[in-house]
């Protein structure tokens, strides 16, 4: 019930702002100075050291294994979308890296023709003609927008249920635990790419962030040449 509501809100409010972009910025604005603090003092210093000392091959290992684990949206994404082909692949991808890639430690799947696809909720909504709603600031989580944030909501619910039922995560400890070591290896490979930002980094950020959204719900077809141009430097950080 509570997916459904508030699914409904994030909905109603994306379609009743649907041709405006950033109408709440004062309040992100907030938001994202916020965040830059907390990001200063806490997780940053932290993803340096955790770069610094983590070797290339760990790291990427890690990477891997919460890639891994998002699979499962990336295949419901895919079908949402008609995706059947990618679906298919997506799930020999699971399958590969769950058994022979040790639970996802290595991206066995790459190595035999099964390439990553860039799919979520939120690009499923756009698919079915929901509006992207108004920019959003979410506090710690960052950019977003409403349909986006439906979509993450829903998957984290999806997620939280499916843990408890089947006693994943034992402790409400180890959940977190294992979400902040999963925004640790994100923020830890963000730190290289921290140079290519420039002027205002408010605007810059929501630039790209609907920008790269757009070139991932058209599948690469965009005519603004933005995303193509730091599309490598974030692909696996968005």
């Amino acid at each position: 019930m509570r997916l459904i509501t508030l699914t409904l809100i994030l909905f109603i409010t994306s379609q009743a702002y649907a041709n405006e972009q950033d109408p709440w910025e004062p309040w992100n604005r907030g938001v994202f100075e916020f965040n830059e603090t907390l990001d200063f003092y806490t997780l940053k210093p932290v993803a340096q050291a955790y770069r610094n000392v983590t070797p290339q091959v760990v790291d990427d290992a890690i990477t891997n294994v919460f890639s891994n684990l998002g699979e499962p949206v990336v295949i419901v994404s895919d079908l949402a979308q008609g995706k059947f082909l990618a679906a298919l692949s997506d799930t020999g991808r699971f399958i590969v890296n769950s058994t022979i890639g040790i639970l996802g430690l290595f991206d066995v799947a790459r190595h035999i023709g099964l390439p990553k696809h860039n799919e979520d909720l939120g690009q499923a909504l756009a698919f079915w003609g929901v509006q992207s709603g108004p920019y959003m600031m979410l506090p710690i989580l960052g950019p977003s927008t409403v349909r986006d944030a439906a979509g993450f909501s829903v998957e984290t619910l999806a997620l939280t249920d499916i843990s408890v039922a089947s006693h994943v995560f034992e402790s409400n400890e180890l959940f977190y635990g294992m979400t902040y070591v999963q925004y640790l290896d994100i923020r830890a490979d963000l730190v290289a790419s921290e140079g290519l930002i420039s002027g205002d980094r408010y605007s810059f950020i929501r630039s790209f962030y609907l920008q790269r959204r757009e070139y991932l719900i058209n599948d690469g077809v965009v005519e603004d040449e933005f995303s193509d141009d730091f599309d490598d430097e974030f692909e696996d950080d968005f």
